[in-house]
């Protein structure tokens, strides 16, 4: 893994809030040149948020050239142009090419400078290539966490499967079936009918048109359409006078024999079991 250099960091806060970056990406190894308030420093512990596996690994360096004198290569961060022959690469580019360096077995760095203006240039100059973030020209100055995170994401990123891959996804639901989606449609439409919705009885066709349109768009997963189908089913078949649970309506069961009838294809969540529950009742 690269190894984050800190040049003079003048706030313990800001070493912590490093710290807890680099942990974040799965980074361990951090190295100070001679901070502004000596090591070790509390304030940065409780800046780290329980990093502390970062802050106990921390070493210390009296200059720049022995933090780097280990590392085959190293990246320097600026936020401004510098004079010099290096490579300039973006911070994409320069997490791939870490990744690709330490695959080969070298042991590689990136170097940050001081809170506020950086690096200079006979330090740039130690370093083999640039690597700048594609900021505001008119607002460029990162907060050393901000940066160091910055390349702590690229460096992890470069090493997945995918580049679109995440710890988690959301949960996996089979698609309605248009027999399914019909079967919303229909009782929709008979709970509006019920209830004088399509007037005037003319516009009713395209009023139909226009509301199968917006049902059909959507693209339903079969788990959405039972929610909804129990949304109508309380509003269609239940009322202040005869609420949820305080019986079986007569509509209700005709229309739950209707469907039986029909032999409609509903799973074994929708089928009317013993004790008066009917369909969408979920």
């Amino acid at each position: 893994m690269p190894v984050i250099i800190l040049v003079e960091p003048q706030l313990g806060e800001n070493i912590g809030m490093v710290a807890r970056a680099m942990a974040n990406f799965g980074l361990a190894e951090l190295r100070l040149v001679n901070p502004r308030d000596g090591w070790p420093n509390e304030k940065a512990r409780a800046s780290a948020s329980r990093a502390d596996h970062v802050i106990d690994a921390v070493v210390v360096f009296p200059d720049l050239a022995s933090a780097i004198a280990d590392l085959n290569f190293v990246f320097a961060t600026t936020a401004r142009e510098r004079d010099g022959f290096k490579e300039v690469r973006g911070p994409v580019e320069a997490g791939r090419a870490l990744r690709a360096r330490s695959v080969s077995g070298q042991r590689t760095g990136i170097m940050f400078g001081r809170e506020r203006f950086g690096l200079y240039n006979e330090e740039v100059g130690l370093a083999d290539e640039i690597v700048t973030f594609p900021v505001d020209p008119g607002f460029s100055s990162l907060n050393i966490a901000q940066a160091v995170l910055l390349m702590s994401y690229e460096w992890m990123k470069s090493g997945l499967e995918s580049e679109t891959q995440t710890n988690f996804s959301g949960p996996e639901m089979a698609p309605a079936t248009k027999q399914q989606l019909q079967g919303l449609f229909d009782h929709l439409e008979a709970a509006l009918e019920a209830r004088g919705y399509f007037r005037p009885a003319p516009k009713k066709p395209k009023m139909v048109d226009n509301l199968r349109a917006v049902l059909t768009r959507a693209g339903f997963a079969e788990p959405e359409l039972k929610v909804l189908r129990g949304v109508v089913a309380s509003l269609d078949y239940f009322s202040p006078k005869e609420p949820r649970g305080a019986g079986y309506p007569e509509r209700k069961a005709k229309a739950d024999k209707a469907a039986r009838s029909a032999a409609a294809d509903y799973d074994d969540d929708d089928t009317p079991p013993a004790g008066g529950k009917g369909l969408d009742n979920d």
